[in-house]
């Protein structure tokens, strides 16, 4: 794929953030701005994502504001359905990425990432393969938003949700996340319905009451795939640190904090987690809990050879027997799978060949 130009507009992430409501008043009060300069700017960029070029066209001192802090790498359209990977390279030459997805009903969804790599390490993730994982940084994880935006307005579409399901463990990064959360619902800023925001772990019980806690309103989602302690493990390595038990209660705990379900996410493989009595078991687990059951085909990725999604009458099997429970349940069906549809799966390539920025 071409590479696309770097942004003219350089870098901000050590400079005067736009997403930084005090620091942007201070820049105001020494420029001696009117109020209204700087309302109109935000409202402009982060409300209505408009091009830059429309944002600073009558902005005072433009050439002082930065305003992003990521450069658009690469840009990919899936040729089979409404999806676009877009790959981000931040200051220290490092690749992330973030998933446009076009719903056929209208509706628009935008993948973000919180990390590159993830220490979560599961073992059919991409991104868990890259090795140690580092926290990006409140800025850059809101200019993925701010960019992937500004594409969709230029296209006269509207970005509805964000979930926070790509490149590495959300709670990992629990302090930047929560500055992401509280910027994205600010109404000086992005002014985002909580409600449109949904945040993906892998399960950190403490990390998920405290974010409830905090943030009432955004969706969480745990990725469960089994409840057989055993294979939850080999699945998900981190698993050993935190108990089935923890999590169920961690769950509960959610579920008194928000009207919203918990959904559960559970993917899909062959002959390990996709049989009948496994079905009746997690039906058994989440007894008692508010939760949605989104089960998830497996895309296969070159870092796990071994592992096979399950058979399309096998999922509507084992989605069958939850109904059956009287569980709410979704089969997810992904969209991307000629873009490298597994998170991650292209950023490793990249990075392993991409100069780094000095």
């Amino acid at each position: 794929m071409e590479h696309l130009p770097i942004r003219t507009h350089g870098r901000m992430c050590n400079m005067t953030s736009i997403y930084n409501a005090s620091a942007l008043d201070e820049f105001r009060k020494e420029r001696s701005l009117d109020h209204n300069s700087i309302r109109r700017l935000r409202n402009r960029l982060l409300k209505q994502f408009l091009s830059d070029e429309v944002v600073i066209a009558d902005f005072p001192y433009a050439p002082q504001l930065v305003l992003h802090c990521l450069e658009l790498y690469q840009r990919i359209d899936s040729d089979l359905d409404g999806a676009t990977k877009l790959l981000f390279r931040t200051d220290a030459g490092m690749l992330i990425e973030s998933v446009i997805l076009r719903i056929a009903s209208g509706r628009t969804t935008l993948c973000v990432s919180s990390q590159i790599g993830c220490a979560a390490a599961c073992e059919f993730c991409a991104t868990g393969h890259m090795g140690i994982a580092q926290n990006l940084s409140a800025s850059q994880i809101l200019d993925q938003v701010l960019q992937a935006g500004q594409i969709l307005t230029s296209e006269r579409r509207q970005l509805h949700n964000i979930v926070f399901m790509g490149m590495g463990e959300p709670f990992h990064n629990e302090r930047n996340l929560a500055e992401v959360i509280e910027t994205l619902t600010d109404v000086r800023q992005f002014n985002r319905s909580p409600a449109s925001l949904l945040v993906s772990t892998v399960g950190i019980p403490k990390a998920m009451i405290r974010f409830a806690n905090r943030f009432p309103q955004v969706r969480q989602a745990l990725s469960l795939h089994s409840v057989d302690p055993e294979i939850r493990k080999a699945i998900i390595p981190l698993a050993s640190r935190y108990s089935l038990p923890d999590l169920k209660h961690a769950i509960a705990e959610v579920n008194r904090l928000q009207n919203a379900p918990l959904m559960i996410e559970y993917l899909m493989l062959k002959n390990r987690n996709d049989r009948i009595h496994q079905a009746q078991e997690l039906a058994e687990w989440v007894q008692g809990l508010s939760v949605h059951i989104n089960l998830i085909p497996f895309n296969p990725i070159e870092d796990a050879p071994h592992l096979e999604g399950s058979e399309p009458e096998a999922i509507r099997a084992f989605s069958a027997t939850l109904k059956a429970a009287g569980l709410k349940v979704t089969i997810r069906y992904s969209l991307g799978a000629d873009i490298s549809a597994a998170c991650g799966q292209l950023v490793r390539k990249e990075n392993r060949r991409s100069p780094t920025v000095n």
